[in-house]
């Protein structure tokens, strides 16, 4: 199993003036970090006007950076927005990052879930998969074609010759994000890599892999041309330290973060308007009034001490899982904090998952092979993306104004 590291880019208030800065500046740092480590990737967001929750919405400038300071660790857009973004600027963007960075760009694309980042782009709601479908259409060719042309619903292109090219041949794998669970299959039959977020259950894990790789190999329909990435990653909330106890005291951000999902988890993802809400004070007032819920969240997801992490480890590795994405980078978690749960991680836990790569490599090829064959199984029993330890808001707390800036 290969592990990556996530990136919101996460600012709770109250914001002081060198905040942003600070936070850049440390996430490269622990970027710089995780390479010398040896970990395979970093993954990076692009949200907009997500107040606290996100402040990554130039991610290719992040990683711009990122790639001089960096030498091994795979750059993965993890999202870039399709349907904010034109084609044949998302071409041209994730080209001259993968020549910046010696060919280490993973392209994951996705639609955006909120009304609140497509709206300013005139993107309507109920139309974003559509959009992205016919971008990936428009976009992969791109890559490659010299004089490339397309006449779509949502894009229109004459011909021209989209440069630079990238330096990977005939461009960066190829992702989607799946923060819904049907968009598993969807990725599998599409031939997609699956950026989606940790099972609630093993038998979820075995049902959805199960239907990612038969969708795959059973009935793909691939939007254009390009080769299929069979690859699933998940995001799991993520703090290593000496002790358990330790660990959740060092790891607050994590149910931050998913307090903030669940608070804003409405049939179209609207958020607030600017400047309505303090995340920050709502997520303390709800802490304050269910101490047990947020303790027993803390529980969940990958926060623990090295054996916690190698015994629920061992649990997605049988999931046939390619990669644990650690999320680290979130609510108040200091950086000193995260810098030393990498380190520990990778000096204690990720060697043993590691060795494991090959014999994983080998069932997956003999799966796409269909050497092996996998059971259909029925998915209908597996749609809940919270577990029973995660943040469970059935009241949401009134608003806080946010001060004025």
């Amino acid at each position: 199993m290969k592990f990556g590291i996530f990136y919101e880019l996460q600012l709770p208030r109250p914001w002081g003036p060198d905040d942003e800065w600070r936070l850049y500046n440390n996430a490269l740092d622990q970027l710089e970090l995780a390479d010398k480590l040896g970990y395979d990737y970093a993954w990076e967001v692009e949200h907009h006007f997500l107040e606290e929750y996100s402040h990554s919405s130039a991610p290719s400038v992040f990683f711009g950076a990122a790639s001089q300071r960096t030498k091994n660790i795979r750059l993965g857009h993890g999202i870039y927005q399709l349907t904010t973004n034109h084609p044949a600027k998302v071409a041209a963007n994730v080209a001259a990052l993968d020549l910046l960075s010696n060919g280490r760009v993973d392209l994951g694309m996705g639609e955006s879930a909120s009304i609140t980042e497509l709206e300013p782009f005139d993107v309507p709601f109920k139309e974003k998969r559509e959009i992205f479908e016919d971008a990936v259409r428009c976009m992969v060719p791109m890559f490659t074609s010299p004089n490339h042309k397309y006449h779509g619903r949502y894009f229109d292109f004459p011909a021209r010759n989209v440069l630079p090219k990238p330096r990977q041949k005939p461009h960066p794998p190829l992702w989607t994000a799946c923060s819904q669970l049907p968009t598993i299959a969807y990725a599998g039959e599409k031939g997609l890599g699956a950026l989606g977020f940790q099972f609630v259950s093993a038998d979820a894990a075995h049902a959805w892999v199960h239907a990612y790789y038969n969708g795959m190999t059973k009935r793909l329909d691939r939007l254009a041309d390009y080769p299929v990435n069979p690859n699933i990653a998940l995001v799991s909330m993520f703090m290593c330290a000496r002790t358990d106890e330790e660990a959740r005291q060092k790891a607050d951000g994590a149910t931050f973060f998913q307090f903030c999902l669940r608070f804003y988890n409405s049939a179209d993802r609207k958020r607030p308007a600017p400047g309505e809400v303090d995340m920050w004070v709502e997520y303390n007032k709800w802490k304050q009034a269910n101490p047990e819920a947020a303790e027993n969240a803390l529980s969940g997801g990958l926060i623990g001490s090295p054996e916690t992490l190698r015994r629920k480890l061992r649990k997605f590795e049988q999931s046939h899982i390619d990669q644990v994405i650690l999320l680290n980078q979130a609510g108040r978690n200091s950086h000193q904090d995260i810098c030393d749960s990498l380190e520990l991680f990778a000096e204690e836990v990720m060697p043993e998952f590691h060795a494991n790569v090959p014999a994983h490599e080998e069932w997956k090829a003999k799966v796409m092979a269909r050497e092996i064959e996998l059971e259909e199984i029925d998915t209908a029993a597996f749609t809940a993306r919270y577990g029973a330890k995660s943040v469970d808001l059935t009241k949401a707390p009134v608003p806080a104004k946010a001060p004025a800036e």
